[in-house]
């Protein structure tokens, strides 16, 4: 048996090969054996590198099917794929490639100069490109090769992938997700959400974080159903395509901006049997507002990037509003006082899960991962939440003070070590604040060195420039001190009173 996790999809796909496999928002369409065939192309050129096995394929580059062939041919050839958000500048960039190290790099036309720049010096070896239209010196080498692969076999335990996750001090961790992992995750999601033959994905996450890539791709591909790609979400796009699907997946976002908009009703919506939300909390406001305009009722889950999915409401039988749902099959999962022992229904604590599923520790960072798990097996998520009598886990707040906007995680602490190496700013706090469309808006609050004169629209100017759109902070206020306690530590529950209206 090939554990590979491209052997494991091939083996799902439609006995005929000609039908659609995706069908990109300009209507073009690629049939499973194109899927298959292009794929095979990247993965022999991969292979005629001379890469050792395992090798990391960093790839940063727009949305598309071909996007989707080159991670299938990472898996296929046995190596490692590193997705890395598009949105990412120069400054993290440089940090992922000297971290992870890949011997590849793919990253779209317009960003060649300085990522193949950054990747040189650290040593890559091979950069390639590919944007969203069919381009690139990916597809123009990888045409040359034969659009045949046989696919490497791997054990359970290789990696497949090596998905970044922000860190609470300021460092990114790279988790460390196996074919297995990935694999079980697949196949206990298509099993729990009822995937039926004749379903129809329509897909607009991005494909470089779990809930596009690992969720929503994985299962179509599981599944052998046809997806309708589009670019991103835009909700006229969506309502448009949503009479031809069956399933959908968005963050919160996109439900809030479906019910802002008219035309969003249930004729809109009549042909699909299954919306789906994740990646951040969504409000039971949101949750009540799309039944009563739908007459549907959103499945919400929860997971992570080192984790996959965990729990999940119930595909048949009740979704509760404000809760992730119950642990899925084949997860442990347990909410645990600060001494480690479990709580009682209704009693908040960390939550703790182990499986299948769960990742096999952080890249080089050995210590960490130690310091993250139990002694009995048990990934300290870092969230903190309550059981209710039922098994259905409610998430109430993150001991870490992560930041979740429009679905991405974001960290105070990395922004903040941007902010305090700004001219003119002596110290700084981020903190989140409730806000209608993203969740949660990144705020900054700053103390200016003296006469300085630095404002809000410099700051943001300056964050643009050196970090992703999303962690650039949407306000930013300036005063005189920070509110400190007694241990001197920044009290960020007083400045998320004072600024959060």
């Amino acid at each position: 048996m090939n554990n590979n996790l491209y052997a494991l999809f091939a083996a799902h796909f439609p006995v005929d090969r000609s039908t659609c496999a995706i069908e990109n928002h300009d209507g073009l369409q690629y049939s499973w054996d194109d899927l298959e065939r292009a794929s095979a192309r990247i993965a022999n050129l991969f292979a005629s590198l001379g890469l050792a096995p395992g090798s990391r394929i960093a790839v940063q580059v727009e949305k598309s099917p071909e996007a989707l062939m080159a991670y299938l041919a990472t898996l296929r050839a046995g190596f490692t794929f590193v997705p890395l958000n598009t949105a990412y500048r120069t400054t993290e960039i440089d940090y992922f490639i000297n971290d992870a190290q890949p011997a590849v790099v793919v990253c779209s036309p317009a960003n060649f100069g300085w990522v193949s720049k950054l990747a040189f010096s650290a040593g890559t070896r091979h950069v390639f490109t590919l944007d969203d239209q069919r381009h690139g010196s990916l597809l123009e080498r990888a045409a040359t090769h034969p659009d045949a692969f046989d696919t490497v076999a791997v054990t359970p335990d290789d990696l497949a992938a090596l998905l970044y996750t922000s860190g609470t001090t300021g460092r990114s961790k790279g988790a460390m997700l196996t074919h297995h992992n990935l694999a079980s995750n697949a196949q206990v999601l298509q099993q729990y959400w009822h995937w039926q033959a004749d379903d129809v994905l329509l897909h607009a996450l991005p494909l470089f974080h779990i809930h596009g890539l690992f969720v929503a791709c994985h299962g179509a591909l599981l599944n052998g159903s046809k997806m309708i790609f589009l670019p991103k979400f835009d909700c006229a796009e969506v309502i448009r395509y949503l009479p031809q699907a069956t399933i959908f997946m968005g963050v919160p976002t996109f439900y809030v901006r479906l019910l802002a908009d008219p035309a969003f009703d249930r004729a809109a919506c009549a042909s699909i049997r299954l919306f789906i939300s994740g990646s951040a909390p969504l409000l039971l406001e949101t949750f009540r507002a799309f039944t009563e305009r739908t007459g549907m009722t959103i499945l919400e889950r929860y997971g992570m990037s080192e984790t996959a999915m965990m729990t999940s409401n119930p595909y048949d039988g009740e979704r509760i509003g404000g809760t992730v749902g119950l642990p899925l099959p084949g997860v442990e999962l347990r909410v645990v006082g600060d001494d480690n022992v479990p709580c009682a229904v209704g009693e908040i604590g960390g939550i703790q899960a182990r499986g299948p599923n769960i990742f096999r520790g952080y890249w080089q960072m050995p210590e960490k991962t130690a310091q993250e798990f139990t002694a009995d097996g048990y990934f300290m998520t870092g969230d903190v939440g309550c059981m209710d009598p039922n098994g259905y886990l409610s998430i109430v707040g993150r001991s870490k003070d992560l930041i979740i906007s429009g679905g991405y995680n974001i960290y105070p602490k990395e922004i903040e070590s941007f902010l305090d190496e700004l001219d003119g700013v002596q110290e700084s706090a981020v903190i989140g604040i409730p806000h209608p469309d993203f969740g949660e808006a990144v705020v900054a609050v700053i103390v200016a060195q003296p006469g300085t004169g630095l404002s809000e629209a410099q700051v943001i100017a300056m964050m643009k420039s050196q970090i992703a759109n999303f962690k650039v902070p949407k306000q930013v206020h300036f005063v005189d001190e920070l509110p400190r306690n007694a241990m001197s530590k920044v009290q960020k529950n007083v400045l998320r009173e004072r600024f959060g209206g």
